[in-house]
Formats: C-alpha cells, structure tokens, sequence
C-alpha cells in the first residue's frame, strides 16, 4: 500500500532513466503515473490528483518551446524533485533559489509530498476576482466569496473547509451574477495553517449567464485560458 493517497508523477525523456524513476518509487512503497514528456504529463495531471513530481533533470534543461513552458508550469505547481541516475541509483541535483529541494527521495516524499494537499493541475488560468457565493449542499447553505476565478473553476473562501469532502458535488451560487450552477470540491485548505482556508471547486457546467459574466471578468475567451506559467 502507498505510504501516501495519491500517486506521484515521474517524468523523463529516456525510457531506461523513467524505469529508474519508477523503480526508485516501487521501492519506498510509492504509487505513480509516468509521462516521456512535460505534455504527456500535463494530460496526466489534469486527469487526477497527485501528490508530487520526480523528474529527471536533464529531460528539464533539454525541453523546448511548449515543452519548456509546461515544465516551468509543473514544478511550480507540485512538489518537485529533480534527479539524475546513476546507474541504478538515483541523485537528487541541489537546486539554487526558489528551486530548492530536499535532499533525499524519502524526505521528498516523507516530508514536501506529505505536506502538500493532494490536487488536481488546473486547466484553466485564474484571475483574482471576488464574487459573492452561496453554497448548496447537504441541506445547508454557505455563504462565501471567491479569491479567484477561471472559465474553469474556482477558490471560495470559507472557514470551516473540513466539512466538505474531495470530489463532493454541490449548487455554487453567484449572488452578483445571479445564476447557481452545480460544481465539485477539487482539494480542501483547512483553516488553520497560515493559508487562506477554503476549497477549491470545478464548474461541472456552464450557461450563458455564467459564460457571458466570465468573458467580461477574465477578459480572455475560453480557448486562451491553459494555466500555464511564462518559461523562465
């Protein structure tokens, strides 16, 4: 059984440094998905939730153009550790700056994994918007506000986030543009740990109330919206 719920996705170029990766993994009890490139592994992120990212660093300094973007794009969003194999073994790379990381794969994934709340890559770009909410569920309703909005999705604040679970469905309301939609809990951040508490939530559908509202508040159409970061 893994040591943590969700799995970890390990990215390389080569196909005997992925099966290095993966075994590393198999090793500390580990679950995980594999991607031969930062694209593939985008796809596997938007399909799931994870824990994290062990990527081969020299597949990082050789992606290009998208590929490049997407990489830049995946380890601000995870947890990350980047390694070179040796033989059979495997080097974590001592990262300057912002970049850096733990020093071994099992305090990678003891300590920066366990620490991160599992969660789904968003496949849109969110815009600080606050909009005034009303959550529907379990009989109940939540008043709430958004910190930020996407054609896809949102953040809406609440103080007592535990009572929702992953992968809940509900009616999300939106007071100023008048329409309910209904919407899933994609990851909790529980109150309580210096992090602004609240669930983050997809929008299962759309209408034209919501849609018109969304194309005058995000200012781009749903088509331009990958949520991706600038390649550094």
């Amino acid at each position: 059984m893994s040591i943590l719920n969700h799995p970890i996705i390990v990215i390389a170029y080569k196909d005997d440094v992925r099966a290095a990766l993966e075994k590393s993994l198999e090793s500390a009890g580990v679950a995980y998905r594999s991607a031969p490139s930062f694209l593939e592994a985008e796809d596997i992120a938007l399909s799931g939730i994870f824990n994290g990212l062990l990527v081969d660093l020299p597949s990082i300094v050789k992606a290009k153009d998208e590929e490049k973007i997407v990489a830049c794009s995946l380890t601000g969003f995870y947890p990350t550790l980047r390694v070179r194999t040796m033989g059979g073994m495997l080097v974590p790379m001592t990262m300057p700056g912002e970049a850096r990381q733990e020093s071994s794969l099992n305090d990678f994934i003891r300590k920066s994994c366990q620490n991160f709340i599992p969660r789904r890559l968003r496949a849109s770009r969110r815009k600080e918007i606050v909009l005034s909410t009303v959550s529907h569920h379990s009989g109940k309703e939540d008043r709430g506000f958004t910190f930020n909005l996407s054609w896809g999705g949102a953040f809406v604040a609440d103080v007592y986030p535990e009572k929702y679970t992953v992968d809940q469905h509900f009616e999300l309301y939106f007071k100023e543009i008048g329409t309910g939609i209904p919407a899933r809990v994609s990851w909790i951040q529980p109150w309580g740990m210096q992090k602004r508490p609240g669930i983050g939530v997809q929008f299962l559908e759309s209408n034209s109330a919501l849609d018109d509202a969304l194309l005058t508040l995000l200012q781009h159409g749903r088509d331009a919206c990958k949520d991706r970061m600038v390649a550094r």
